[in-house]
């Protein structure tokens, strides 16, 4: 039963994201009555809502009956932080909560239910319009934020000078390796009118000097050359032949010895155990025409059969892991 409603907590979560109220309760924690008025809710709804946030443990009430957030509410959920993860939870509110609902038509048909379904495209969808390209890089910093900093912690960057992020989107982990690292210059890498948005964040964390943009389309472009090639959550939203396209053009953009780093919520080996990893390839069922998610094992197959002479899955936060191929 709790997993059969769990939209019901799912969507509770997402709607205090979209009106804010993390963010604002970080600066004004309040009664029912104030926050309700803030936040223009129904008086029918106002306190059944936050006492719901409450039992889930995304915001706690005093004895005053002040709302605050919870601590993991307050790192994470609230806007003004560098830690916000949002930005995912804002696009699987927008997008990926309504098209969720066809996943029965995509499972008998293998085929999206995303854009796709009207004549569209994921991709173009998102990159066509402006607000709607920040909102899905955003929520693709919220999604590698944590993968990020264990990247730049647990990866030997002493041995290494220079990093590209293929497929960068907002700059999470260029920012995170410069941030850790004074010795790395590095670039992301992703369509052109991802460079604003880009260089914006770059320049919110004073990295301008060692960190910049580089254009370019990873289907009709080389991959520019570095010493180490990331790529994060990049290879699931493409099929097989398209995989191995990619991770030969990594081989290519590398020097002997450089390392290529691919980090996913990579589905445990025996595919048991990562429910994310699994859903995640579900997910990709729902956007793309024939991307999915995989094992390290199978990562580290592909990548011998690119060429790689050693490669290794190391696990780095929660469902995420990386595989390293050394070329």
């Amino acid at each position: 039963m709790q997993l059969g409603l769990g939209f019901w907590a799912s969507k509770t979560l997402l709607s205090a994201i979209e009106l804010d109220l993390f963010t604002e309760l970080a600066q004004n924690p309040g009664t029912v009555e104030t926050i309700g008025e803030k936040l223009k809710l129904h008086p029918r709804a106002a306190r059944d809502f936050l006492d719901a946030l409450v039992a889930l443990r995304m915001l706690e009430r005093d004895d005053k009956n002040v709302y605050t957030n919870a601590p993991e509410a307050g790192a994470f959920l609230d806007r003004e932080k560098a830690t916000y993860i949002g930005g995912m939870l804002e696009m699987a509110n927008l997008r990926l909560y309504p098209f969720w609902g066809s996943l029965t038509e995509a499972l008998q048909t293998g085929k999206p239910q995303n854009e796709a379904k009207s004549g569209g495209n994921l991709f173009e969808a998102v990159y066509a319009d402006a607000a709607r390209l920040e909102g899905f890089l955003k929520a693709m910093t919220g999604i590698s934020l944590g993968a990020a900093r264990a990247i730049a912690q647990k990866f030997p960057w002493r041995d290494y000078k220079t990093f590209v992020d293929v497929g960068c989107a907002q700059g999470a982990v260029p920012v995170q390796l410069a941030l850790a690292h004074k010795h790395l210059t590095g670039s992301g890498y992703d369509l052109p009118k991802v460079s604003p948005i880009f260089e914006a964040y770059v320049e919110e964390n004073n990295l301008s000097d060692r960190v910049k943009f580089q254009p370019g389309d990873f289907f009709r472009d080389i991959i520019p050359h570095a010493d180490v090639i990331i790529m994060g959550h990049i290879l699931h939203d493409w099929n097989m032949e398209e995989k191995m396209m990619l991770l030969k053009k990594a081989y290519d953009a590398l020097p002997e010895g450089g390392a290529l780093i691919v980090y996913e919520a990579l589905i445990d080996d025996e595919r048991r155990e990562n429910a994310l990893g699994l859903l995640m390839s579900l997910n990709m069922l729902i956007e793309t025409p024939g991307g999915f998610d995989y094992t390290g094992a199978d990562c580290r197959k592909w990548m011998r059969e690119t060429g790689f002479k050693e490669t290794r899955v190391e696990h780095l936060i929660g469902p995420d892991s990386m595989v390293v191929g050394i070329k």
